[in-house]
């Protein structure tokens, strides 16, 4: 089994490989997963092959995503529990049902009274064991159902916590309304309600206006094939 950075040489995919890629702007993880699965298989003419990623990201998040085909999928698990990094940019003053630009802003709220002081004494607090509640619009299943169903259909569900851990939360740059944060957590961990908490500790309001994952244990962006790229390798190897 080869651990595929930017360089393809002498792989199997049904035996398993393990590929990092930076997934585009607007596409789902299934979209990323399914796109490669068609190439691998087109390409060597098979039906069927596992192929499966290590770690959702939402649509509208970029960034690192581990790629896992045939027997290699067994090691999802193992790298889903390795700690993440994020670079999120959010909008203070401002909610939307989803915590991110998905929905409209719904609500606005005072800004004036944050200052830069307030954000680093408020920023540290979320630096440790977090209990957080999921976003409503997430794939979290209540009674068999994802909690996006019910919000699409206008109704309300209640959301158990979960206890997190935020190992680093630095701020890169503060200037209203935005705040851009360096995050590293746990496995489980929606920047998007993170979001949600942080205009709520600061008395105000805010959600995610751009997220990037940028790491994934020892896995970095420098790792990592754009798709285009990836499909184009792919195709060579196999010829």
């Amino acid at each position: 089994m080869v651990i595929i950075c930017k360089l393809l040489d002498s792989v199997d995919f049904i035996e398993g490989e393990i590929l990092y890629v930076n997934k585009p702007l607007h596409w789902t993880s299934f979209d990323l997963v399914n796109k490669i699965r068609w190439k691998i298989s087109r390409t060597l003419k098979i039906k069927k092959l596992k192929v499966g990623h290590a770690g959702t990201l939402d649509p509208l998040a970029t960034g690192v995503m581990i790629i896992c085909t045939g027997k290699a999928t067994k090691r999802i698990e193992e790298f889903q529990y390795q700690t993440k990094e994020y670079i999120a940019t959010l909008r203070l003053g401002a909610t939307t049902p989803s915590f991110d630009l998905e929905k409209e802003i719904d609500a606005t709220y005072p800004t004036e009274h944050i200052t830069k002081e307030l954000i680093d004494k408020v920023i540290p607090t979320f630096k440790g064991e977090v209990w957080q509640v999921p976003p409503v619009y997430s794939a979290v299943k209540v009674d068999g159902k994802r909690a996006y169903d019910y919000a699409r259909d206008g109704q309300e569900v209640e959301l158990t916590p979960k206890l997190l851990v935020i190992d680093e939360i630095e701020v890169l740059n503060f200037s209203l309304p935005e705040l851009r944060l360096r995050i590293v957590c746990s496995k489980g961990t929606y920047i998007r309600a993170l979001a949600r908490d942080i205009g709520v500790a600061l008395q105000s309001g805010a959600h995610l206006t751009s997220l990037e994952r940028t790491k994934i244990g020892d896995v970095t962006l420098d790792n990592c094939f754009e798709i285009s790229e990836l499909l184009e390798s792919i195709e060579k190897i196999v010829k």
